[in-house]
């Protein structure tokens, strides 16, 4: 039998063509794919923070926005059913909760409210501005900057599944939490391909947590006791063992996200201090915007503007409500408030947070009282977001 000799060339010339067949096929193919294989289409923002950091503040920036379904501290709810247990062990319950709601699954409210619910059985519904209008509630438009106690009054017997179905109808999903000490914790939902995960990591001069925590004493006595490991007993954190706790989880935090993180925390990670905040609000907040995929409109710089300049510092009984302020006083309160007693001690517990998230320490009475003296240090623009961090500065 005559054999047929084919030159390699065209050996290698019909494997190419081939090749690239294949690859076209593959391409057309791909573009064909199911909407859960491909990147998510809505963007899921976590703002990571501690109690009486101002998160509550930053959660409103995301919430009055028309874009966003904002829910404030969902994993409140994990904490009060397992309370007997610490915050290490429940984690991973936490996580699980907070990635069920940015896939708007709320379901998983199932474990920790069984009867038949309203919106008003959601840990702080009112504050966001989702559950306060369409399609969750019809008293307000998306575009309205809606108020907790309005909200309240007229939002709050519609029925559960509203939270549900508003949730799938926003373009960006922000949840505000202060239940996470870990940032590894948070792994697997930043290489979840069904998620589009971006965090902001808000933080606090420790001093001034401190002053802002004895305003609020009884009401986080149980939560104290869950992260010193009490097994259910409320704790007063008189010694500051808390405060340790928190410092210590801000500082791991912010070494994991930036000292050798791995690949899949690039342009998802964003440090935003509060005294920043308080200082230039359009231009912090236009930052946290950028980074979020969102645009600052004319009502909201409006809004952001006249909450941020009050008059006086706030009540007490304010403690947990967003009213308009002089943002910077309250920023500067505790320089005032605290005795340099209590400063010393909360130094020596939170030192390595204060030097690494750039605020000064004081060594008397007269530098901690002199406002002349400024205790936050300067930074670069965009020094602590992932993609411009530099370990030498």
């Amino acid at each position: 039998m005559a054999r047929i000799r084919i030159p390699s060339a065209i050996v290698i010339l019909f494997v190419a063509v081939q090749t690239g067949f294949l690859l076209l096929m593959y391409a057309r193919y791909s573009s064909f794919m199911p909407q859960s294989e491909k990147k998510p289409s809505q963007v899921h923002i976590l703002i990571l923070s501690s109690w009486r950091s101002g998160s509550s503040f930053v959660g409103q920036l995301f919430s009055q926005h028309p874009s966003v379904f904002y829910l404030m501290e969902p994993a409140w709810h994990v904490w009060v059913a397992m309370y007997q247990n610490n915050a290490k062990v429940l984690h991973m319950a936490v996580r699980d909760l907070v990635r069920s709601v940015f896939l708007c699954d709320m379901s998983v409210f199932d474990a920790y409210m069984p009867w038949k619910r309203n919106l008003s059985d959601l840990f702080q519904w009112a504050v966001s501005r989702a559950l306060c209008s369409a399609p969750a509630c019809d008293s307000f438009q998306r575009t309205d900057i809606t108020s907790e106690m309005a909200c309240k009054t007229l939002c709050g017997r519609y029925p559960f599944s509203k939270v549900e179905e508003a949730c799938k109808t926003y373009s960006h999903v922000v949840v505000k939490e202060v239940r996470f000490f870990d940032l590894k914790v948070l792994y697997p939902l930043l290489t979840d391909p069904s998620l589009n995960l971006k965090i902001i990591h808000l933080v606090r001069d420790p001093r001034a947590v401190v002053k802002s925590r004895e305003q609020s004493v009884k009401a986080l006595a149980r939560d104290n006791g869950i992260v010193l490991s009490t097994n259910g007993t409320k704790v007063e954190d008189s010694k500051y063992k808390v405060m340790q706790e928190i410092c210590r989880s801000h500082v791991q935090i912010y070494e994991t996200a930036t000292l050798k993180p791995p690949n899949f925390l690039k342009d998802r990670y964003l440090m935003i201090r509060f005294e920043d905040l308080v200082r230039d609000p359009l231009s912090e907040i236009s930052e946290m915007y950028k980074f979020a995929n969102l645009r600052l409109t004319p009502m909201l710089k409006s809004w952001i503007y006249n909450i941020t300049h009050g008059q006086g510092p706030g009540k007490k009984k304010e403690a947990f409500k967003i009213t308009s302020r002089d943002a910077v006083s309250v920023s500067q309160a505790w320089r005032n408030v605290l005795s340099f007693q209590k400063i010393k001690k909360i130094q020596e517990v939170c030192k390595g947070a204060i030097n690494m998230l750039g605020y000064q320490l004081v060594d008397s009475e007269k530098e901690q009282r002199d406002l002349s003296l400024d205790l936050v240090l300067p930074r670069r623009q965009n020094q602590f977001s992932w993609s411009s961090f530099n370990p030498k500065h």
